[in-house]
C-alpha cells in the first residue's frame, strides 16, 4: 500500500501538513503521532495493515511539515484537538478511527469540557516559553542525526532517519528542525492534565479502544521508570469504565514500537479495525 498523497489543509494560521495511504472508499482511520515528532511516524507501520482503509497522518501544528502558530497563541491541549476537528471537517469525515502513538492518544482521547484550569496554565506557559525564544540552529546533518538519537534513546538509527527527513529542512550550512521550538517544553503542551480531567474525559468516550502498551516503553511498570500509579489509573478507569468495549495489550518492545518493530503492533491493529467494521453503525 503506497503513499496516496501529501495534503495542505488550509487553517487561520496557514496549513496543517497530512499524508495519506490506501483508497479514499476506505473506512477512513487519521493518525495521530507523539510529542515532537511527525508523520512519518506512521510510514513502517501502516504498509502492514489493511489495505481497505484510508489512512491519513497529520503533522500537529509546530510539528513536522505543519505551519507554527502565531506568537502568542498557546500550543496546548485545547488547540490540538481543535486541529483535530478542522482536519476531519476538511476531510468531510463522518465517523472515523483513531491510531494513535503517546502523545497523539493523550490528544485523541480528549474533548473539550473542563479545560478553564488547563487553558489558564498554559497561557503561563506560553509566556514564560516565548521569553526565552532562542534563534534556531543549523546543524550539520551527522550531528543532527546523532543529537536525535541521543535524545530519544528508544529509536534505533534507521527511525531515526525517517523522522528527521520529515522534521526537518535543508539550507545552505546543514539542516534545521521544522518544529516550533516553543513545543519542545512538554510541560508547555500537556502540564495540567489532572487525574480529575483524565477520568472525566475517560467517562466520556463512546468508542471502543484498544491500548498496546510496550513493555520496554517510558511506563515500565516493573522498573518503576515513570508513575506508574498514573498508568495503573488509567488500565483501571478504561476497565471500568468502558467494559467489553475496553482492549488491552502488551507487546515486545520499547516506545518507538510501532516504528522500530511494527510487525510486533501490525496484527493486533489490524484485527480491531476489522472487527469495529463487522459493527452496526
Amino acid at each position: 500500500m503506497g503513499l496516496l498523497s501529501e495534503l495542505k489543509l488550509a487553517v487561520p494560521w496557514g496549513h496543517i501538513a497530512a499524508k495519506a495511504w490506501g483508497s479514499q472508499q476506505g473506512s477512513p482511520v487519521l493518525c495521530l503521532h507523539g510529542w515532537l515528532d511527525n508523520a512519518n511516524s506512521f510510514d513502517r507501520l501502516i504498509p502492514l495493515l489493511p489495505k481497505d482503509f484510508h489512512y491519513v497522518a497529520m503533522d500537529f501544528g509546530g510539528h513536522g511539515l505543519s505551519s507554527h502558530y502565531y506568537l502568542g497563541v498557546p500550543y496546548c491541549q485545547e488547540n490540538f484537538v481543535n486541529e483535530i476537528g478542522r482536519v476531519v471537517a476538511a476531510l468531510k469525515w463522518k465517523r472515523f478511527s483513531l491510531l494513535s502513538h503517546s502523545f497523539g492518544g493523550i490528544i485523541g482521547g480528549m474533548g473539550m469540557e473542563n479545560m478553564l484550569t488547563y487553558r489558564r496554565g498554559a497561557i503561563e506557559h506560553m509566556l514564560q516559553a516565548e521569553a526565552f525564544q532562542k534563534p534556531r540552529q543549523v546543524v550539520k546533518p551527522e550531528e543532527m542525526l546523532q543529537r536525535f538519537l541521543k535524545n530519544n534513546n528508544h529509536l534505533n538509527e534507521e527511525c531515526g532517519r525517517l523522522l528527521l527527513q520529515r522534521g526537518t529542512t535543508q539550507v545552505a550550512t546543514g539542516l534545521m528542525m521544522n518544529r516550533d521550538r516553543r513545543v519542545g517544553l512538554l510541560e508547555y503542551s500537556v502540564p495540567f492534565l489532572t487525574r480529575e480531567l483524565l477520568v472525566h474525559s475517560i467517562k466520556q468516550l463512546q468508542a471502543q479502544v484498544l491500548l498496546i502498551k510496550a513493555s520496554q516503553g517510558y511506563f515500565n511498570m516493573e522498573r518503576g521508570i515513570t508513575d506508574k500509579s498514573v498508568t495503573l489509573l488509567v488500565l483501571d478507569t478504561l476497565r471500568s469504565v468502558l467494559k467489553e468495549r475496553f482492549q488491552y495489550m502488551e507487546v515486545p518492545g520499547n516506545h518507538y514500537v510501532h516504528l522500530n518493530q511494527p510487525q510486533n503492533v501490525a496484527d493486533i491493529i489490524s484485527a480491531f479495525l476489522q472487527s469495529k467494521e463487522r459493527l452496526p453503525h
